[in-house]
């Protein structure tokens, strides 16, 4: 008995939900990254932080000999932190943007659009990821010229890549969450100047774990920014290793992610209220 004519291949992929996400996803991505694509002067900005601080802070405090970095010169113990940072500082005020869509009535338009709340929120911390990743090939260049002995091993270059682009993501989308709860640029700004500084310096971006007061490790220990740099630390580094492993730094990046992805979300639309 014939159940009526096949359906091809392609046409049912075409039409399987979790095509038509993957879609709108990268439609969104695409869109923001096309933004910084056309401001190359964004993009040569984001370069000047992380030199001006390898240029100077680091060069200053490899001078000093006290800093236990495990028989690491100081300058190569800081370049993954400094890359972690430039990261962290760029994608924390991602959420401004949502601000300024809703302001200019972009955003209820996305939220009456067919695509998903989720995919609209993926899709913007995707292409804060990718973002991020100039930055750290800048960093690479940089790093080398100054003679940061560096892992040129390609599997190692594509994982500090790949948690660039995680960071970035996972950053920008706590970002949208300040954003939806703030909902004012004042509001954000004063939040994320309070949340800035103490995911930076409670981090081993530019100091071992080992320096800080007991209660301060604790605290570092639930700071996402500290397994991005010691994930970025053991993947760029030829003599450096790392502290919970390669493998645990990316789960803990990821379940944070997938966590916090799920909260803008649910708070996505709570912003235009």
């Amino acid at each position: 008995m014939s159940s009526g004519p096949a359906v091809p291949h392609a046409v049912w992929v075409e039409e399987h939900p979790l095509f038509d996400f993957a879609r709108q996803t990268l439609a969104v991505a695409e869109a923001e990254v096309r933004k910084l694509r056309h401001d190359n002067l964004e993009v040569l900005s984001r370069m000047v932080q992380p030199a001006v601080w390898l240029l100077v802070f680091g060069r200053v405090f490899s001078r000093l000999r006290e800093v236990p970095t495990g028989g690491v010169p100081y300058l190569d113990f800081i370049t993954p932190g400094i890359l972690a940072q430039s990261v962290l500082f760029v994608a924390v005020f991602f959420g401004v943007t949502l601000i300024w869509e809703r302001d200019l009535g972009i955003l209820q338009k996305f939220l009456v659009s067919p695509a998903s709340r989720l995919a609209l929120v993926l899709g913007k911390s995707v292409s804060a990821g990718m973002r991020s990743v100039p930055q750290g090939a800048a960093i690479y260049v940089l790093a080398l010229l100054m003679g940061v002995h560096l892992w040129f091993n390609p599997w190692a270059m594509l994982a500090a890549l790949g948690f660039v682009g995680v960071g970035g993501a996972l950053f920008s989308t706590l970002s949208l969450i300040v954003a939806c709860v703030a909902k004012t640029r004042q509001r954000f700004i004063g939040i994320n100047q309070v949340l800035l500084m103490p995911l930076f310096f409670g981090s081993n971006a530019i100091y071992p774990l080992q320096m800080m007061p007991r209660w301060l490790q604790l605290i570092s220990t639930m700071n996402p920014l500290t397994y991005l740099v010691d994930g970025l630390r053991a993947v760029m580094l030829r003599d450096a290793h790392s502290l919970y492993g390669v493998g645990f730094d990316a789960l803990v990046l990821s379940v944070l992610l997938a966590v916090l992805l799920m909260v803008a979300t649910e708070l996505y639309p709570k912003v235009i209220c």
